[in-house]
C-alpha cells in the first residue's frame, strides 16, 4: 500500500528541480517548495541570516518531501480524509495551497452538503467528504479531480500568462490539465479534441 512518503515523493518528482519562471507568483521553487513556503518556515539554509534564491537552489529532494508531509499533509489535516481522496487532495495542496480545500469544500457543496468554504478541513467538512466518498468512492474521486481541472481552466481564462501551464506551444494539454487528470478515471478524461474546444477562447 502507498504511504503517505510516497506519494510525497511522486509529488516532488512530479514538480521537477529550480525554476524562477517571471510568470509564476510562487518565485523561486525547487521541488514544488516555494521561496515564500521556505521564508515562512525560516529555511535559511547557508545561515547568511536571510532566505533567498539561494536556499532554495540547495534543498534537497529529502528536506522538500519532509516539509510536504509535515505542512501539506499532517497540519492540514488531509490524513483525516478517506484514503481514496488524500493522494488528490494532498497533490493539489502542494500546488494551489488552501485553495485545495475549498475545490473540495465547494464540490461538497454542490452536492448538497452543507460545509462552509473557508479551505480549511474542520469536523463539517471532513464528516461530509467522508459521506459523500463512502456512497460512490471512485465517482468522488472523478469529481474531485475534474473539479481540479477546471479549476485550472479558470485561472487561464482569466490570466493568459498561466495559460501556458495549461496548453503547449504545440497545443496539446499542458502540465496542469495532465496533472490533475492524472487523478481521474480514463473515461473522463478529456479528448484532443475536447481540450481543443475549451481552449479555442484563448486563441
Amino acid at each position: 500500500m502507498q504511504t503517505v512518503r510516497d506519494i510525497a515523493i511522486e509529488i516532488v518528482a512530479r514538480e521537477g528541480g529550480y525554476v524562477n519562471d517571471p510568470d509564476d507568483p510562487g518565485g523561486a521553487t525547487k521541488f514544488g517548495v516555494t521561496i515564500h513556503t521556505m521564508q515562512r518556515l525560516g529555511l535559511d539554509l547557508d545561515d547568511d541570516g536571510d532566505v533567498d534564491a539561494v536556499d532554495v537552489r540547495q534543498l534537497t529532494q529529502a528536506q522538500a518531501v519532509d516539509i510536504f508531509v509535515r505542512h501539506y499533509y499532517e497540519r492540514p489535516l488531509i490524513a483525516d480524509l478517506p484514503t481514496g481522496l488524500q493522494a488528490s487532495v494532498f497533490d493539489m495542496y502542494v500546488n494551489a495551497g488552501a485553495n485545495a480545500v475549498r475545490i473540495l469544500q465547494r464540490l461538497l457543496c454542490e452536492m448538497g452538503h452543507a460545509v462552509t468554504v473557508d479551505g480549511a478541513l474542520g469536523p463539517q467538512s471532513l464528516t461530509a467528504a467522508r459521506t459523500a466518498y463512502n456512497q460512490a468512492p471512485q465517482a468522488m474521486v472523478d469529481a474531485y479531480g475534474i473539479a481540479r481541472r477546471n479549476y485550472y481552466f479558470r485561472i487561464a481564462d482569466r490570466r493568459p500568462a498561466s495559460r501556458k501551464y495549461a496548453r503547449t506551444q504545440a497545443g496539446d494539454k499542458g502540465g496542469w490539465i495532465r496533472r490533475a487528470e492524472e487523478f481521474i478515471s480514463g473515461a473522463y478524461h478529456m479528448t484532443n479534441a475536447e481540450f481543443a474546444a475549451r481552449v479555442a477562447i484563448w486563441g
